[in-house]
């Protein structure tokens, strides 16, 4: 039972040169990733420009989101420099965005609704 792989114990991993000696970690995650860095194994090289692939094109997506943000904030600045209300243009957009029979169910509720309780 001794000789048996066991995943939760570390130092028994495939590869360990013994139960209790460890060695230098080489390839930990915490290590910078340099694209000119010699690693080992070609796989680990692979896998960490993959990895920076994905981190840059997530941050490069984040800046878009961040300069579209922008725009959007300046659009509604010059609706309501024009004087048009721009919570009442949220709500438009909101419902735009909206399955036309679901809105037109929704509205038709409401309309029962106001008129239950006298507010139409």
């Amino acid at each position: 039972m001794s000789d048996e792989y066991d995943p939760y114990n570390v130092a028994a991993f495939p590869g360990e040169r013994s139960k209790g000696a460890r060695g230098p970690a080489k390839g930990r995650p915490g290590k910078a990733l340099s694209p000119d860095a010699p690693e080992e194994n070609p796989a680990q090289t692979v896998a960490a420009n993959q990895l920076r692939a994905f981190v840059e094109r997530v941050e490069a997506i984040e800046e878009d989101i961040g300069a579209l943000q922008d725009d959007r904030k300046e659009i509604f600045a010059e609706a309501k420099a024009t004087g048009f209300d721009t919570k009442a243009l949220r709500a438009i957009i909101r419902l735009r965005k909206r399955d036309p029979n679901e809105r037109a169910e929704e509205e038709a509720v409401l309309d029962l609704y106001k008129a239950a309780l006298g507010m139409a």
